[in-house]
This record gives structure tokens, sequence and C-alpha cells, in this order.
């Protein structure tokens, strides 16, 4: 390894280091409780050589912040899309992955759900966070779930997202409790709404459908498709 490539190896290793003890205390005391000298007594550098990866305590914050809200979306809507099996797998793996991540990042979690800065920028990042989250839910909503009216979609987004952080914050509370609860609770949340917008009488991902839905006089399922639309064209055609 050159002299370049070790350098570059220590100063990562450093921000590593920093960005680890920052979310923990944060975490513990709060932004305005914790200070740059501790925060680099912690990780074992100088004043001087954090502010050398940092340029203010608010810029490490909100650091930690977008990094891990960019981890966060990856795995979850990555096992959505491209995982393997039915919708409702899927939805599991979804959200096995999500709550996988809170519990590895226990510290970091604790300061994204909870604001404790006063600042305005943080804020400000904090009410972005909860858009883009909201904003993915409504798109996967609108196309696993089509027959969502339009207007309904933004306050079930926000609901799905409420839900979410609300469970886990309690979790954090409650760390005994197994994951997999949280998982189950989600995707329970989840197939309720699908089955609102399906019907009684649509089988759910993974289940199996008690009895055949009502027919027409030639023999085909007289049943709706997204949005109102039925099998032979849009809304309002004619044969």
């Amino acid at each position: 390894m050159s002299e370049i490539d070790r350098s570059r190896a220590a100063r990562a290793e450093a921000r590593t280091r920093i960005e680890e003890v920052a979310a923990r205390l944060f975490a513990e005391r709060g932004f305005a409780g914790t200070t740059i000298g501790e925060i680099a007594a912690e990780a074992g550098l100088s004043k001087p050589m954090l502010y050398r990866h940092f340029d203010s305590k608010q810029e490490l914050h909100l650091a930690l912040l977008e990094r891990h809200r960019d981890e966060l979306a990856a795995a979850p809507v990555r096992e959505l899309l491209h995982g393997e099996g039915d919708l409702d797998t899927r939805m599991t793996a979804m959200y096995d992955a999500w709550f996988g991540y809170v519990e590895s990042h226990p510290y970091t979690w604790r300061m994204m759900f909870r604001d404790t800065t006063g600042d305005a920028q943080v804020q400000a990042f904090h009410r972005e966070l909860q858009r883009r989250q909201r904003e993915t839910d409504m798109a996967l909503l609108r196309e696993f779930v089509p027959g969502i009216p339009e207007a309904e979609l933004e306050p079930l987004g926000e609901a799905i997202r409420s839900a979410l952080y609300g469970l886990a914050l309690w979790w954090l509370d409650r760390p005994d409790q197994p994951r997999e609860l949280l998982v189950a609770t989600m995707t329970r949340i989840t197939r309720g709404l699908i089955s609102t917008v399906e019907g009684p009488n649509a089988e759910l991902p993974g289940a199996t459908s008690a009895e055949p839905p009502e027919t027409t006089s030639t023999g085909t399922p007289d049943a709706p498709g997204p949005s109102g639309t039925s099998p032979s064209g849009p809304p309002g055609s004619t044969d």
C-alpha cells in the first residue's frame, strides 16, 4: 500500500469513528448537550483533527442524517421491487430490511426520529426526510395497489410513514421485543389496506380465497380492474 493509500485509509477510519461516536452522543445527550470536544475526545482525536472532517457540529449532525437516510432507503425498496416471491413475501422482506436497519443503528435512529437540535436547518431536514418517506410510500401504493383514489394516496402514505416511525420509536424503548413482531405488525397493516381496495372477494397476496368470485352469464369473473376499470375497457366504455 502506498503512502497516499495509507493516508486515505486512515482518514476514512477516523471519519467513521467520529460519526459513530457522534451518533451515540447525540442520541444520548441531544444536540445541545453534546460538544465537539466531547466527540473528539471519545473518538480519540484532537478538536483540530475533527475539524478537518467537519466544519461544525451542525455539519456533522446533518452528515449523519443524510448518510443514514440514504442507507435506510436502499435495502427495503430493493427487497420489494427486486426480491423473490409474491408481493406478500416481498413486502415482509421489505419491512424486515427496514426494521433490521433500525435495529443495527439504534443510536442513529433515536437522533433521526427525535430532533433535539432546535436548529432550523436540521428541522427542515427532518421535514424533508418525512416528505421523502411519505412519497416513497405513495409511489409503492400507486404501483402495487392501483385502485386507491389519488386523493387518498398522500394521507395513506403519511399513515404508513407514521406507523413505521412510531413503531421504531416504540421498539427503541423496548429492545427486548423481537424484530419479527414489528415486521408482522406492519405487514398486517398493509395487508388490511390492500384488502379494502381489492374488495372482500379479492385474493390477498399469499392467501387462498375461500370462494371464487361471482361470474357473469358468459362465465367470466365479474370484477372491476384498477380504478374501477373493467376487463373489457376503461370506465364508461360500452361493448
